[in-house]
């Protein structure tokens, strides 16, 4: 139990540390608040824990439909090359505090979540075999899903807490030059985040 436990945390994880949509918006959510990755954490398990509940009882094909995964892909690039657009069009603006992006960060942990068809698709393969591997341990459905909940939130909590508190207690120190790039970098990481789903969904009805 306790190593299946571990496993579910390192890929939890993996998955999490690594620079995506959800990284680029705390940071730059992070220079007006410490909180900022404690909401969009928040905002992600609104969308997260009613989807790994669908998953456990069977709805993983209803997200490898290539229609679905089209309109996700879609809409979510849609959405993160303009949240991009905003940002890159004045940095200087945006890391100064006079200008931000639309949504506050519980509403945007939402839409990140929502919106991004990676991470849909990563929970109806990988996450869903990880799913069932750790319920076989359990007799008791309702507590191995709330073990499992707990325990893969918690690294998305503790890690965009821990990226949001340092931003906030930092980015004073990095000058005003350097703020407005850390903001072009992120508005770029989600422009290209944003072709890639849109391009990804074109392949996925094509082929």
């Amino acid at each position: 139990m306790f190593v299946m436990l571990m496993t579910v945390v390192g890929t939890s994880l993996s998955g999490v540390i690594a620079p995506g949509p959800m990284f680029a918006v705390t940071i730059t959510k992070s220079f007006k608040s410490p909180w900022a990755g404690t909401l969009m954490s928040l905002g992600h398990a609104v969308v997260e824990i009613p989807l790994i509940i669908l998953l456990y009882f069977g709805f993983s094909h209803f997200f490898e439909n290539t229609v679905v995964q089209f309109v996700f892909s879609m809409l979510g690039g849609l959405m993160l090359l303009w949240l991009a657009f905003g940002m890159l069009r004045s940095p200087k603006e945006v890391s100064a505090g006079t200008r931000d992006i639309k949504y506050n960060s519980f509403t945007a942990g939402v839409v990140m979540t929502g919106l991004n068809p990676f991470f849909i698709m990563w929970w109806a393969t990988v996450g869903v075999l990880l799913l069932m591997k750790f319920m076989a341990y359990w007799e008791i459905v309702a507590l191995g899903l709330a073990v499992f909940i707990i325990a893969h939130w918690l690294c998305d909590f503790i890690w965009l807490t821990f990226v949001s508190a340092v931003v906030y207690k930092t980015h004073n120190l990095w000058g005003a030059t350097v703020q407005a790039l850390v903001f072009i970098a992120a508005g770029l990481l989600m422009a290209g985040f944003g072709v890639w789903f849109i391009v990804s969904g074109i392949q996925a009805v094509i082929r």
